[in-house]
């Protein structure tokens, strides 16, 4: 195997390292902030089930993100790719450093659309857009990181103002169920998180193995598949503490019922997304959905509107950044190489 498209493919699992440290983190922050578990209980759920979300659901996102640079020649594919992979990387692990929930999502598609441009010129990026209700390169990836977030907000706001209205003939028996739900959606979360953000990663190593002639589709090989699971179940495993504090506390201080609000908000649009094809950002669904419940608690005033102007802005320069960086990338390997 080609030492550039060895390099390409570890980059692919760096990725999905970053990944988990930055959103499957998102995954169990508010099982950890209500106190439902402790860390290490919620770090191993989300592990478990992390692994187990890109091996039951379809690759429909990995066809979606593995399609969006379209560039003849092998040796520049790999260039391209690699180097988009590698601005995506290194924009992770300063986010995470700094504690912002960056979009993974963003930084990646970001990375790649740069490379390709500078490669190749705008031809080189499929930019897609939706066919047969399906999102296609480009610019159907941003329309789904678009309007998953909206989705959580408002999905959270009205699961929260219905569980308002039960739990005001609730007693302190409700405590034992509530905590049982936050368990549950919190292992959905992951599971749906691990069938979107894994596939991102697939889809990146999958285009490298067919742009070598590896392979003759995006269909990614079961090896693929494993190592980007494990890789992102590793990020998962290592923490992510900060991106944890930041969602879980400081945007609002979220209670049980809360909780269980934005998680179940939260799971429900990231699996309706992988299943539509649609790349979702964690960290994007999880925050907006605990506005949403701010709001449905109808305390606007108790949201952290400061943190998350912060995080807005974070998610806004990512794709521009993200180009940046690849294109610098791709010139230095050129130079290297």
């Amino acid at each position: 195997m080609d030492a550039g498209l060895v390099i390409a493919i570890s980059l692919a699992v760096a990725f999905a390292v970053t990944n988990g440290l930055h959103d499957a983190a998102n995954a169990i922050a508010t099982l950890v902030a209500t106190r439902a578990a402790t860390p290490l209980q919620a770090i191993v759920l989300a592990s478990a089930f992390n692994l187990l979300g890109p091996f039951v659901v379809g690759a429909a996102v990995a066809d979606t993100i593995g399609g969006i640079v379209e560039i003849g020649d092998s040796r520049e594919a790999i260039e391209v790719i690699g180097s988009g992979l590698a601005a995506a990387v290194t924009w992770n692990l300063i986010t995470w450093r700094l504690g912002l929930p960056s979009a993974s999502s963003h930084a990646l598609v970001g990375g790649l659309v740069g490379a390709a441009i500078v490669a190749a010129g705008i031809d080189a990026v499929n930019w897609g857009g939706i066919e047969d209700w399906h999102p296609v390169g480009v610019f159907g990836a941003l329309i789904g990181l678009a309007i998953c977030p909206v989705l959580a907000a408002l999905a959270a706001f009205v699961v929260i103002r219905a569980l308002r209205r039960l739990a005001r003939r609730g007693t302190r028996r409700w405590r034992g169920p509530l905590r049982g739900g936050e368990w549950t959606m919190s292992a959905a979360l992951a599971f749906s998180h691990g069938a979107n953000d894994a596939q991102k990663a697939i889809g990146v190593v999958a285009a490298l193995l067919l742009a070598a002639g590896d392979i003759d589709s995006l269909s990614a090989p079961t090896w693929v598949t494993l190592a980007c699971a494990v890789a992102l179940t590793a990020g998962t495993a290592l923490g992510g503490w900060r991106i944890i504090k930041t969602v879980g506390r400081r945007i609002y201080h979220i209670q049980p019922l809360g909780g269980f609000a934005s998680q179940t908000a939260s799971a429900g649009v990231i699996f309706g997304a992988s299943l539509a094809g649609a790349p979702a950002s964690t960290s994007q669904v999880v925050a907006s959905s605990i506005v949403g419940v701010g709001g449905g608690r109808r305390r606007w005033r108790h949201v952290h509107w400061g943190l998350v102007r912060e995080i807005g802005i974070a998610w806004l320069i990512t794709i521009p950044i993200c180009g940046a960086l690849a294109a610098v990338m791709l010139g230095v390997v050129r130079f290297v190489t």
